[in-house]
């Protein structure tokens, strides 16, 4: 990466893709790196945009959750260095920078300022969709598969997708749905 140093604009805000799940993981091991290699003055800030919800429950109780917006990827405010450069790219669970080809690309300004005023606490209030069995019966209720109706044939260990055999034609075909996009079939 000898042309990284050409790629310095100063201090901007550049995206680093992760491995998804691993970013809280990425952001810590990237602060103990920017601590022990002396990098502050270099790497200034790391986000992982959140969004805090307020899920209501069948049962009528509330639970807080935190979703990513952006799973996968990380924020970096930084100056774009060889060191720095390297700093972020070997820690484990770090895929590449975004941009073109192995060139790391900073944000516009435009967008940053719509990510740091939209990554204001946000709080609404969301159904969570219900528990399905295996041999329930359910009916989509969005998507591609719309006004479909099938059985439950798996349902994810988070209970977030959920495999419905639905009928086409003469075969019965599997399909992995969200569960918020389903609903149990009325008979």
């Amino acid at each position: 990466m000898s042309d990284i140093n050409e790629l310095n604009v100063g201090r901007r805000w550049y995206v680093a893709h992760t491995f998804t799940g691993y970013e809280n993981k990425v952001k810590a091991s990237l602060e103990k790196v920017i601590e022990n290699r002396k990098l502050e003055e270099k790497i200034f800030n790391i986000q992982i945009p959140t969004e805090t919800v307020i899920e209501k429950k069948k049962d009528g109780s509330e639970k807080i959750v935190e979703h990513k917006l952006f799973p996968g990827y990380i924020y970096i405010e930084m100056i774009m260095t060889e060191e720095t450069w390297h700093a972020v790219r070997n820690i484990t669970g770090v895929t590449s920078f975004v941009g073109p080809g192995s060139k790391p690309v900073p944000l516009p300004e435009e967008e940053v300022a719509k990510l740091i005023t939209s990554n204001a606490l946000k709080v609404e209030v969301k159904e969570t969709a219900p528990v399905f069995k295996i041999g329930d019966s359910v009916e989509v209720v969005t998507g591609l598969f719309e006004g479909m109706t099938g059985i439950v044939q798996s349902v994810s260990d988070d209970a977030k997708t959920v495999t419905v055999l639905i009928k086409r034609g003469r075969r019965d075909m599997p399909v992995e749905i969200d569960s918020g996009s389903l609903k149990p079939e009325q008979y």
